[in-house]
Order: C-alpha cells, then structure tokens, then sequence
C-alpha cells in the first residue's frame, strides 16, 4: 500500500510539555514513529539554537514545516507584513522548507507584487492558513486571495486546517470543494464542544477520519497531512506511531478500489 507523508505539529503535545522539554526532544520521536516532517512551533519556542535543531531534523532525514503567529496582511497596509522577510529567514534557519502564516487582513487593494518581490529573495515556500478568526477564517477571502495568486503566479500554497473552520461557522466541504487546488499541506484535528460552549480540538473518531477521507478527494494526491490535535500518553512514541500510521493511509481506500 503506498502512504501518504505525515507532519506532526508539536503543539500536539501541549504547550508547557513542550516548552519545559524544548522542541529538540521531538525530533528522534517523531523519526521513530515514521513521520515524514515536523513543524516547529514558534509560540513555543524558549532557548532553542535553530542550528541544533536544523541538524537534528537532517541527521534523522525529516523536513520541517516552521509554524509563525504571524499574519500575512495587516490592517491599512496595502503591502504584506512588513516582518515577513525576517520570518522567512528565521524559517529557514529552522531548516524548514515551508513557513505557514495565517492570512490576515487581505483586501481586493493589497501589493500583491510586494509580495512576489519578498518570496523571490528567500528559498522557503509560503504556506497561508485558515485560522480561527473572523478576517482569516471564512472562505470567501481565500477564494479572492489564491485568485490574485494564480494571476501573479506566485508560489503560495495553502495550509488547509480542516477544524479552524467550525471557529466561522464554514462548512469544510465547501471549502475544500472551493479552494482543494491550492492545498499543499492539510492540518488535521476533531472539533467538540465543551459544557462551557468553548470549541476545542480533539483527536479523531471513525467519523472524522471518513470525513477528511472526503475531504482530501477535492486535493492533490498524496498531500502531507498534519497531526494538530491532542497526543497525550506515557508513551508518545507509541501513540504518535499509531497516529502517523492512521494518517499517512487516509485516502488509500478511494485510490485502490478506484483502480480494481
């Protein structure tokens, strides 16, 4: 059977879990259980050297993905965030070939040429995300953005985060009907919500696995998947094994019994 290839975001294992071990501690995990990248977190970063980490993930033949907080458009500024290319730079330093932000305030008037000038002058892939807020998680503004992407013919792809969109109330099939083309890395988790009306991630169930199934038909075959919901045990490397495993067969099913 082939496999898909599966990125583990390390927020997956808590915040503080991570920030008292340091990211470094992941590394060897996540090369063990077969995962195919991992994604730094920037959130959670505290006094890591990005050359120890770079050659970390290259001893053990992994890529990187570095995740930023940072938004890709602000508020009254027509041309891209003006910390883009210090981000990009740091992502590279990371050792990462992709850099994933969220999309932020974009408009019909933003520089669109600015940006192609940016991502021109660094080597790392720009990956833009739906998150959770109003500005940056509807469809409607990603269908007007990767429009203008395409007639720039700029080498964006889209972070697709499969539960973000419950934070709007968006319907993740209409999106990845929508906006499926221009997926280059899939963020995963479950949705629930809790006694106190908070939405949470969760891990999957039979359901949410038939439905990503689903929704990965509108994307590129063999797209990375990602690991962003809670991986919580005494043993990690075990659970982020079975996970990785769960992840990098999804879509298989269709596949083969499409060429019975």
């Amino acid at each position: 059977m082939n496999t898909s290839p599966v990125s583990i975001s390390l927020s997956s294992y808590g915040a503080d879990l991570v920030r008292q071990r340091g990211q470094l501690a992941f590394v060897e995990v996540l090369a063990r259980a077969g995962a195919t990248r991992i994604e730094w977190r920037e959130e959670l970063l505290t006094a890591e050297d990005p050359r120890e980490l770079a050659r970390a993930i290259e001893q053990q033949g992994l890529e990187a993905v570095f995740s930023s907080p940072l938004e890709l458009w602000v508020a009254g500024r027509w041309q891209p965030n003006p910390l883009l290319a210090a981000t990009l730079k740091r992502a590279q330093s990371f050792g990462a070939k992709w850099l994933k932000v969220s999309l932020g305030y974009f408009t019909d008037n933003n520089d669109l040429d600015s940006l192609a000038a940016c991502l021109a002058q660094h080597p790392v892939q720009l990956l833009v995300e739906n998150d959770q807020t109003i500005r940056g998680g509807r469809i409607e503004p990603f269908q007007r953005f990767f429009a203008q992407v395409e007639q720039h013919q700029l080498p964006v792809q889209m972070t697709f985060d499969i539960g973000n969109w419950h934070w709007q109330d968006q319907s993740a099939a209409t999106a990845a009907r929508l906006l499926g083309r221009h997926v280059g890395y899939v963020h995963c988790k479950a949705v629930t919500r809790r006694a106190d009306s908070k939405l949470v991630a969760i891990p999957p169930g039979p359901d949410d696995l038939h439905q990503w199934e689903q929704l990965l038909r509108h994307m590129t075959q063999g797209v990375t998947r990602a690991a962003e919901y809670p991986l919580q045990a005494d043993d990690l490397l075990q659970l982020t094994t079975e996970h990785v495993a769960v992840l990098a067969r999804l879509g298989q099913t269709h596949l083969e019994s499409a060429h019975v």
